[in-house]
């Protein structure tokens, strides 16, 4: 099979999108061991199938969708999740900000929290709020009604909103 005329575009694209991959993948797995063998398989598989991209709509639409297909293959075969999607109590003492208050410390725990949401809420969440996907295009990424994304979208915020306030009451 001959690679698509454009491939080194189509390259340097999917190259410029493994940071927002990674940051999806651990949404799904919960793992970042899994999250990177889950990107590793997702470029493997778009770059042995570029010529199917047609080149309409977005390239980072096409490959989330085809992460999301392979993480649901993957529970399919193994027929567990990985990782507990639950914040033990070692891990929200780790959640404190500390008094410096530096962003990656931040950063950090904002990504403990958003892991500790079901794998729904917290895929709905990156794709909309950190990604910036629109509702239809996280709607067609995860293959959900939009209306279901938008009621994630809303629950994850209000459990975000609540863990980051009982984090602060703690830390006071």
């Amino acid at each position: 099979m001959r690679p698509a005329p454009d491939s080194s575009e189509f390259r340097r694209d999917l190259v410029s999108l493994l940071p927002k991959l990674r940051r999806f993948a651990l949404t799904l797995t919960r793992n970042a061991a899994d999250a990177d063998d889950l990107v590793q398989e997702v470029c493997e598989r778009a770059i042995s199938r570029n010529h199917l991209w047609n080149g309409e709509g977005r390239l980072e639409s096409w490959i989330y969708a085809m992460t999301r297909n392979l993480w649901v293959d993957e529970i399919r075969k193994c027929k567990v999740r990985a990782g507990s999607g639950t914040v033990n109590a070692q891990d929200q003492n780790e959640l404190s900000i500390d008094a410096a208050g530096e962003k990656a410390v931040y950063v950090n725990q904002l990504h403990k929290l958003i892991l500790s949401m079901p794998e729904g809420l917290a895929s709905v969440f990156v794709l909309v709020n950190v990604e910036g996907h629109s509702y239809k295009d996280a709607a067609e990424i995860l293959k959900i009604p939009i209306g279901t994304v938008m009621s994630r979208l809303s629950t994850a915020r209000l459990r975000l909103a609540a863990m980051i306030t009982e984090t602060s009451e703690r830390r006071a």
